[in-house]
């Protein structure tokens, strides 16, 4: 690697290499930093020679970063949103959040239940903030912060390290969703319940709190099909008797797609949901924004 001269160095090279790896296209990069297509390609060319290495390589998809370019994301970022804050600081009454974006860890569930209010919130209150959502789930939330893959997380837990910062959302507690076509009832019974064919969400795919609850009172369902996305599920149940048991805030999607919520017959234990960050970015002019507004959002899910 080239030996670097931060004296000689164009530090806005810098934001021409965030643009790239968060847009993946050079003509992407180009319209969010206002720049001509030829201007970011000639600041490609400078990275490269600064850096020793190509790191964005052209694909039929756009731009892939290299494997430096991955290692040298999360420093370049916590640089420049530095130096944004450091801008903030010193006219706050006027601070802007154009050419920032924050990335929200959060499964899909939290996504279908708050995402159009969080992006409405955001508008209105932090104009010029891009949200970027990222699928993620508990068993991988802590290692996605603290690799600053992300910068904030909603998750059922996972958030209990050290170096990370959370509180407390609120508490979920299930329904049941099914087509309406299907079924002609305002309630479930348990034996209609158990005798149903079921669709699981679930990130592993075999086994969910519903059948631990039903092991418990020595019984246990059928299942026909499994996935990992919630929002999967209206193509799932439409046409089909089957039943699918979720978290009550993603019950949201029935209203959308034509599905009907019922109460599930079976006493499931709630969990909490819970917002997390790393704690030395507590300060951080954009994490300090958006947190009351996600809290918001929540309140009145």
């Amino acid at each position: 690697m080239n030996k670097i001269d931060i004296a000689k160095t164009d530090l806005n090279l810098l934001k021409v290499f965030e643009a790239l790896y968060e847009e993946g296209s050079a003509s992407r990069a180009a319209t969010r930093l206002a720049l001509t297509q030829s201007a970011v390609s000639a600041a490609l060319k400078r990275l490269r020679d600064v850096y020793g290495d190509p790191l964005f390589q052209r694909t039929g998809r756009g731009l892939a970063p290299t494997l430096l370019a991955h290692q040298l994301k999360p420093a370049v970022s916590e640089a420049l949103n530095k130096i944004r804050q450091s801008l903030a600081m010193v006219s706050p009454s006027e601070r802007s959040f154009e050419g920032r974006s924050v990335t929200i860890g959060l499964s899909d569930d939290f996504e279908i239940a708050i995402g159009s209010r969080l992006i409405e919130r955001v508008a209105y209150t932090l104009p010029g903030l891009r949200l970027v959502f990222r699928q993620t789930h508990s068993q991988m939330v802590a290692d996605a912060l603290a690799g600053r893959r992300l910068d904030l997380a909603i998750s059922s837990g996972g958030l209990a390290r050290s170096g990370l910062s959370r509180c407390l959302l609120g508490e979920a507690s299930y329904a049941c969703v099914v087509d309406p076509e299907r079924w002609v009832t305002a309630a479930l019974d348990i034996e209609g319940f158990v005798s149903a064919e079921h669709i699981l969400v679930s990130s592993g795919g075999f086994v969910g709190i519903v059948d631990e609850a039903l092991a418990e009172r020595g019984m246990s369902r059928r299942v026909v099909a499994a996935t990992t996305h919630f929002a999967a599920l209206p193509y799932l149940l439409k046409g089909t008797s089957a039943i699918a048991t979720i978290p009550s805030h993603a019950a949201a999607i029935a209203a959308l797609t034509g599905l009907q919520v019922l109460p599930s017959p079976l006493a499931l234990r709630t969990f909490p949901i819970e917002m997390g960050w790393r704690t030395a970015d507590g300060n951080d002019a954009v994490i300090q924004a958006i947190r009351p507004l996600v809290e918001e959002c929540f309140s009145s899910t």
